[in-house]
């Protein structure tokens, strides 16, 4: 059974990653949801960023606002493929310090990132990357996609009407 580990840096990061957490769910992927700061709990950070693969976990989105060290830090310890979601948070310029904190990594420490408050994108890449190697979530991409794909065609035939 493939399981994705999402964690925040507080729950004020909730709203935002709610949406990974719900998209997941559609596609019928456990979930493993926690909070671990960066900068509040660091062994907490440490024995999840080491330890999340022996628990069955296959995947990690972190969401984090502000100087959002927490996706950079876990996939420093993980082996694991990390997705790092930019929170604007109410302590952010922007936004953007938390985008560029995520996504200038060095070399070595990849963080796959998404755009700002983009947890909805990060639970779907998750999907796909899972879905690489299990053919059921594969095909709930498919068809997923498909959905989108047929949204935008219905709109399309409502307007010209």
């Amino acid at each position: 059974m493939s399981k994705v580990g999402i964690i925040m840096g507080s729950t004020s990061d909730m709203p935002v990653m709610q949406e990974s957490i719900d998209i997941l769910k559609s596609f019928g992927i456990e979930v493993e949801v926690d909070i671990v700061s960066a900068h509040r709990t660091p062994d907490k950070l440490f024995d999840y960023g080491k330890n999340a693969h022996t628990r069955g976990i296959n995947v990690i989105i972190a969401g984090a606002g502000g100087a959002a060290h927490l996706p950079g830090m876990i996939a420093s310890l993980s082996p694991l493929p990390v997705i790092g979601v930019p929170v604007k948070s109410s302590n952010s310029i922007d936004g953007w310090d938390s985008v560029l904190s995520i996504l200038q990594m060095p070399g070595g420490v990849p963080v796959a990132t998404v755009a700002l408050n983009g947890a909805k994108n990060a639970g779907i890449l998750a999907a796909q990357i899972l879905g690489s190697s299990d053919n059921q979530i594969l095909q709930k991409i498919i068809d997923y996609k498909e959905s989108l794909k047929q949204k935008v065609l219905e709109g399309s035939k409502n307007v010209k009407k």
